[in-house]
C-alpha cells in the first residue's frame, strides 16, 4: 500500500478515533489494558491539564499511523509551565517504511506550539531515541536510574531542581484513576508514596511526590523499584541497589524539546525529577 495517499489529520477524542487507536496499538505491539477504548479516553479526553494533542495519517478509513503527546504542567526553572509528554507512537505494517513518524511528529509540535505549550518530554527506549536526537531536534537528558530502594523516603532533601511534574491534587486524582491499573497509595512523612504492579512478580515500582492524596488498602511502604531521576533524594542513605544490567530490557532516555523561548533549549540532567508517575510506564 506504498503508493495510497494519506491525509494527515490532528488526532481527537471522538468515539471512532478512540476505537481505531485501540485497534492500532494493538496491532502493532499487542492487546494490552492501556490499550483499550476506555484506557485511551482516559489518557487522551479525561486529563485535566487538557486533551490530547497529536496527528494521524489515514488512508481511506484505515489508519495508517498515528503520534500523540499528551498535556502536563511541570515546574521548570521555578515557573508553572504547561508541556506535552510524548506517548504514543505506532504505524500500521502495511505503512512502514515512509517516514510517517517524522511527518507526524512534527505537524504534532507545530499544534502544540500555536496552542501555547512550551516543550516536549519524554522517555525513549533505546530503538527510538536516535531518531528523536537527529530527526526531531531533541536534546538527550540523561539515561533513568533504575534499581531497589530498600527504603521509602519521608521527605525530599534541599535541591536545586530545573524540572519536576507538578502534580495538584485534581491531576493526581486522575493520575490514580487510570482503568488499566490499580495503585496503592500512602504516607511516608511528608511525601505520598504511589507504587504499581510491574510485569516482574511480586516487584511493585514507586514514585514519591508532595501532593496529597488518599491512602488505599494494601501493603505498607517498603523495598520497590524506583524507574527515574530525583536529586532531592539521598539515594545512599535509602539503600538503593542498581538492577543489573541484564535485568534491564532496554535503557530509558529522558528526552527534551523546547517548543519556543518559555522553557530552556536544555535540561541540566542533575537538577531533572522525574518518576513513573510522569511518564506512564505502569
Amino acid at each position: 500500500m506504498t503508493g495510497q495517499a494519506l491525509e494527515i489529520r490532528p488526532a481527537g477524542t471522538s468515539p471512532e478515533q478512540l476505537a481505531a487507536y485501540s485497534g492500532l496499538l494493538s496491532e502493532v505491539f499487542e492487546a494490552s489494558p492501556k490499550f483499550t477504548a476506555e484506557s485511551i479516553a482516559w489518557r487522551y479526553r479525561d486529563n485535566p491539564a487538557g486533551t490530547v494533542v497529536g496527528a494521524d495519517a489515514w488512508a481511506g478509513e484505515t489508519l495508517a499511523a498515528h503520534y500523540v503527546t499528551c498535556p502536563l504542567w511541570a515546574t521548570v526553572e521555578g515557573e508553572r509551565r504547561r508541556g506535552l509528554l510524548s506517548m504514543n507512537t505506532a504505524t500500521h505494517p502495511d505503512f512502514q517504511g515512509q517516514g510517517l513518524f517524522t511527518r507526524l511528529a512534527q505537524a504534532t509540535y507545530d499544534q502544540g506550539r500555536a496552542a501555547g505549550y512550551d516543550f516536549v518530554i519524554g522517555v525513549a527506549n533505546a530503538n527510538s531515541t536516535p531518531g528523536f536526537l537527529r530527526k526531531l531536534a531533541f536534546q538527550h537528558v540523561a539515561s533513568l536510574k533504575a534499581g531497589v530502594l530498600t527504603l521509602a523516603p519521608r521527605r525530599f532533601e534541599a535541591a536545586p531542581v530545573q524540572y519536576a511534574g507538578d502534580w495538584s491534587a485534581e491531576l493526581l486524582a486522575w493520575r490514580l484513576a487510570n482503568p488499566a491499573i490499580h495503585y496503592g497509595v500512602g504516607r511516608s512523612g511528608s511525601l505520598t508514596g504511589v507504587w504499581a504492579p510491574t510485569h516482574l512478580p511480586f516487584v511493585r515500582c514507586a514514585a514519591f511526590v508532595e501532593t496529597a492524596a488518599e491512602p488505599r488498602p494494601g501493603r505498607p511502604l517498603g523495598p520497590a523499584l524506583f524507574i527515574g531521576l530525583e536529586p532531592r533524594l539521598d539515594f545512599g542513605r535509602l539503600g538503593f541497589m542498581p538492577l543489573p544490567e541484564r535485568f534491564r530490557a532496554s535503557p530509558l532516555n529522558v528526552i527534551w524539546r523546547a517548543l519556543g523561548d518559555a522553557a530552556p533549549a536544555q535540561l541540566d540532567p542533575g537538577r531533572v525529577a522525574l518518576n513513573f508517575l510522569d511518564f506512564d510506564p505502569y
